[in-house]
């Protein structure tokens, strides 16, 4: 180690701004010396030769020699390679990015340790500094004679300053060499101020700004605000076309009274009323040039809050490939691992992309493309065996389309066999034979998704932990979008993530419920419907409506948030279907409002979590509206629709039929419950149902019924403890009740009448008079 190594001192400044350096540099290396190792074209090895060219001229400024051996090291084998005399060979492409790696983590230090940090890998760095010498020693001093192929493996661009005399420096020598413009700029740093005023306007002009986050999260939120403002003039530009008519219909009634006083020969009437008159006109003439006026305002305001809130949009906005440096790196590794050859490619890298969304991508691509390389890539031998390419192709794909942010990953490997997943399903005890035949390709590719969910038999350190899919999925969800994914046995894989533009704004379905707006996000709906009151069907006293041949559960969303049931009820309902993982549930609104971009404003922290609500918003008239949490909502329909009292769309919660006798079965078979309904219905009776002894007992608290008729065996309650809670109530205790159950032995009879029941009936007895003939013995007809 050189004396100016151990006797290190610079500014701290210029130690930032080598580390600056360095990450950009090291990316550049990444990504560039993956592709190298495939296309050795001079004009792909260049900017790899003059990114390490660069940091050895940036490390010498500062005084880090240590840094200066590997990386002179390093440029020289890429000069070889750029000028034809030495090949990269995956041995030299892997020393290469063991040194790229050393200088990366380097760039992750705090400037304080980095010499340090430098110091204590000297020996590292010398050992790979002469393996690297190794690969120039050997070199031969004639070119190949295969041609480097052209095409190039991985569709992944770097920006590096290009050099301006197309050569590169081979040796050391204590000659003044070419320095990168970063290092020159440090150079001068270190000497004296630049005096060229135009030279510091430009670099101010292209200089970056660093802001903190909270700020640009301000920013964006008093942008969102003006915007708002800015749409809401529209609400007063109508209220002024709604003045100007009001003034002109005033005219016609003046000038028919005009012309009455005139015949009337009624001097001082007529005299006002054309004195008003023409007040009138100037006052029309008037309200006329000042809405001309005010909606060229209007749209001047509206067109630059726009602009402005496009640029703080822009401001948090990435290129895809800049959340995707690790990526080529990572396929060469595992393909390197599993014995596989991948090319990989990286499509709409330009594409911008949020930088919140873009970190939350990471840990999902990852393991998506983990999964591709373990699970769906053939080995070359496989891959020739089926008539494929030895080489398999990954390709990684970011668009926007319809307003949002779409990443698609797709490989030609073996795919997903649609069969063999249904019976992986059954084997792991989600779904019954009978239930995964009938499942569609979309329903039974959702399964991949469950946690502890994997096709692979072996537990790798690749994948087969049954974690990454599920990983991706909550990812989806939690940014409020969504994952699907489509596969054939043989034909490869694709895996389709959409995904909001931004975090700041939120695409929604804007629904009205009881005269007031709610904001639900378009990305979590399944579908809107405008259904007639015929094609809604009842089952078990719950409704619901047959969608692609599934039974959807209605619920009224204002029962959901404790509002009081339509006065007039339509005829026709605006249903929003919306589902999670395990559930799918219809919620009927008012009405649809219409489809807007929200800013999404979030809740005070202090509120903790707000049931069914996400975020607030504000509307462009200014109204505040809350955004629903989609997850919370499905969760909240399935919880009332299995264990409480639903109110029905079009009824009020007690709507039964005006002087029939009222019956509250309570059962947990479904099948017991529709047979006893039925047979109760058709003999005239209100027949309400409840699933078990507890939902009985709340039921019989909400409403009136002249008779209660239980099953002995449910869950949470039973039927005898029931009858005797019923019979220990002073209000309910002269309700007659009547026991229907499979026991009929006479101890089980006796026990029931014990509790109190009127009437023991086993049900492997009766029939449709007998239970009937029953019922009227206890309380008559209906």
């Amino acid at each position: 180690m050189t004396a100016a190594s151990t006797n290190f001192s610079a500014d701290p400044m210029m130690l930032d701004l080598f580390r600056v350096e360095l990450e950009n540099h090291t990316r550049t290396l990444e990504t560039g010396l993956v592709t190298a190792e495939r296309d050795q074209t001079p004009e792909k090895i260049e900017p790899l030769m003059r990114a390490a060219h660069s940091i050895k001229g940036a490390a010498r400024i500062v005084g880090l020699h240590t840094a200066v051996t590997l990386a002179h090291a390093m440029e020289d084998v890429l000069s070889a390679a750029q000028q034809g005399k030495r090949p990269l060979s995956s041995e030299a492409v892997d020393r290469l990015l063991k040194g790229n790696d050393l200088f990366a983590s380097l760039s992750r230090l705090d400037i304080a340790t980095l010499p340090t940090a430098l110091e204590a890998s000297a020996e590292e760095i010398q050992s790979l500094s002469g393996q690297l010498r190794v690969f120039l020693e050997a070199a031969p001093e004639k070119k190949p004679d295969t041609p480097v192929p052209s095409e190039p493996a991985m569709a992944v661009s770097a920006a590096v300053p290009s050099p301006s005399d197309g050569k590169a420096p081979f040796e050391e020598t204590p000659a003044p060499e070419v320095l990168s413009p970063e290092a020159v700029c440090v150079a001068r740093s270190l000497t004296a101020p630049t005096t060229n005023p135009r030279f510091s306007q430009e670099k101010a002009e292209k200089g970056l700004v660093r802001v903190m986050a909270e700020n640009m999260n301000r920013l964006m939120g008093l942008a969102g605000e003006c915007l708002v403002q800015a749409q809401s003039v529209k609400t007063f530009y109508d209220n002024l076309l709604a003045m100007k008519k009001s003034l002109f219909d005033l005219e016609t009634p003046l000038k028919h009274a005009l012309e009455a006083g005139t015949r009337a020969d009624d001097d001082g009437t007529a005299t006002i009323i054309r004195e008003t008159r023409e007040r009138l006109m100037v006052a029309q003439d008037t309200a006329s040039q000042d809405i001309v006026k005010f909606e060229r305002f209007s749209r001047r305001l509206e067109h630059l809050a726009h602009r402005l809130y496009g640029e703080v949009i822009s401001s948090r906005m990435v290129p895809f490939s800049d959340g995707l440096h690790g990526f080529p790196r990572m396929v060469r590794d595992l393909a390197k691992d599993t014995g596989k050859k991948v090319r990989f490619d990286i499509a709409g890298a330009s594409t911008p992309v949020d930088r919140d969304i873009l970190e939350k991508l990471e840990a999902p691509l990852s393991h998506l493309i983990r999964n591709a390389i373990d699970h769906g890539m053939e080995s070359p031998e496989e891959r020739i065996a089926a008539g494929k390419p030895a080489e398999g192709t990954l390709v990684l794909e970011a668009r926007h389309m319809a307003g949002m942010l779409n990443i698609f990953l797709s490989d030609d490997g073996r795919g997903i066999n649609p069969e063999d997943l249904r019976g992986k399903v059954v084997e792991k005890g989600y779904v019954t034979p009978d239930m995964a035949g009938s499942l569609s390709r979309a329903e039974l590719f959702e399964f991949l998704f469950l946690p502890g969910f994997s096709t692979k038999k072996a537990v790798t350190e690749i994948s087969g932990r049954g974690v990454g899919l599920d990983v991706v999925f909550t990812m989806a969800q939690e940014v409020g979008g969504s994952v699907r994914v489509d596969a054939d046995a043989g034909r490869g894989a694709r895996f389709h993530l959409q995904l909001p533009l931004t975090l700041s704004v939120l695409r929604t379905l804007l629904l009205e419920i009881d005269g007031e707006p709610y904001a639900l996000p378009l990305s979590r709906i399944d579908r809107i419907l405008k259904i007639s009151r015929d094609e809604i069907r009842e089952i078990e006293d719950r409704q619901y409506y047959t969608l692609d041949g599934e039974h959807v559960g209605i619920l009224d969303a204002r029962q959901l948030f404790h509002l009081p049931p339509a006065d007039n009820p339509s005829d026709r309902y605006a249903i929003v279907i919306i589902s999670d993982r395990l559930n799918r549930y219809g919620l009927a609104v008012d009405r649809f409002v219409g489809e807007q971009n929200l800013v999404v404003r979030p809740l005070d922290v202090r509120l903790g979590k707000v049931p069914n609500i996400s975020a607030g918003a504000i509307l462009d008239d200014g109204m505040p509206v809350v955004i629903f949490d989609t997850d919370d909502l499905v969760r909240s329909i399935h919880q009332l629709l299995t264990t409480g009292k639903i109110q029905k769309i079009g009824k009020g919660p007690q709507q039964l039929a005006a002087g029939k006798k009222r019956i509250l079965v309570v059962d947990d078979s479904l099948t017991v419950r529709e047979v006893e309904r039925r047979l109760l219905e058709n003999g005239g009776y209100e027949v309400m149902v409840a699933v078990d002894g507890m939902d009985g007992w709340n039921t019989l608290l909400a409403h009136r019924f002249d008779l209660l008729i239980s099953d002995v065996d449910m869950p949470r309650m039973n039927g005898i403890e029931l009858v005797r809670t019923v019979k220990a109530d002073p209000l309910l205790r002269d309700l007659p009740v009547m026991i229907v159950s499979y026991k009929d032995r006479e101890e089980d009879r006796l026990r029931g009448l014990d509790a109190g029941a009127n009437y023991y009936l086993t049900k492997g007895s009766f029939h449709d008079e007998s239970l009937l003939g029953a019922v009227r013995d206890l309380i008559g007809g209906p």
